[in-house]
């Protein structure tokens, strides 16, 4: 079987996608793609899901920060960040979503985008509700576990205990 010659070959994006989530949410690459397609069907249709595309390439998520590389067609960029951009939750875990750019290349959108953007996080106990609880803190912002859950918390909302 012979290969298609270049210019009739598809032309793809990357786009670099950028998730946070609750310190204790797992998400892996599956069930990322399955949200993906699900967004696109449901906003786009099943024509324009199938014209975007789009498919996970490259998947990490730990501690409640992540990122992925989403692979759409050119031409398709703005109908898949938007697509991207209705997932609010994965697997019952709330998360939010940024498509931080564009590139032509996989490489090239994670240097340029993704970057080695590791933050730092600590847990801490701080005074939250008139109770000493126990935060995950990271950039100015903390995940203050409640009994079942977490609240989203700035440094102004609590106090170091």
């Amino acid at each position: 079987m012979k290969h298609l010659p270049k210019h009739l070959q598809p032309r793809w994006r990357y786009l670099a996608v950028e998730l946070e989530g609750w310190p204790d949410a797992s998400i892996d690459r599956h069930a990322f793609q399955r949200e993906c397609w699900y967004a696109g069907q449901n906003l786009l249709g099943d024509p324009g899901s199938a014209a975007a595309d789009l498919t996970v390439i490259r998947f990490e998520f730990e501690e409640g920060i992540g990122s992925a590389i989403v692979r759409v067609r050119r031409g398709e960029t703005e109908p898949a960040r938007a697509a991207i951009a209705c997932i609010d939750e994965i697997d019952g875990s709330p998360v939010g979503i940024r498509v931080r750019g564009i590139s032509g290349t996989i490489r090239a959108g994670e240097e340029n985008y993704l970057g080695r953007r590791r933050q730092e996080f600590e847990e801490r106990n701080v005074v939250f509700g008139n109770e000493e609880r126990v935060a995950v803190v990271r950039d100015g912002s903390a995940d203050v576990r409640l009994d079942d859950a977490f609240a989203g918390a700035t440094d102004l909302d609590y106090d170091l205990a």
